[in-house]
């Protein structure tokens, strides 16, 4: 099912919202997050399983991987370590 853009936008400023609510977060330090989140999800989608491409995203280090993280209670440090180090290394 399609989602409307102003849905889109709605969410995203909530989503928004919420992080820079959390913890007194700056927006310039809650860009780097959110910029880091979108690429992530981007070079999975792009790129994951696909032998030819330009980036190789590592076992275990795509979006969805970040995403089954979610409630960890050592969620930044694990996405550091499993999700962003091994992209990182391997491109």
């Amino acid at each position: 099912m399609a989602i409307k853009k102003s849905e889109l936008y709605a969410f995203l400023c909530d989503s928004c919202d919420k992080l820079r609510g959390a913890g007194g977060m700056d927006a310039s330090q809650y860009k780097d997050y959110v910029l880091t989140m979108l690429f992530v999800n981007y070079v999975s989608d792009k790129y994951a399983g696909n032998a030819n491409s330009l980036i190789e995203v590592p076992q275990g280090a795509s979006f969805e991987d970040m995403v089954a993280l979610k409630g960890q209670p050592d969620i930044g440090d694990r996405i550091n370590k499993e999700i962003l180090r091994p992209l990182f290394d391997s491109n």
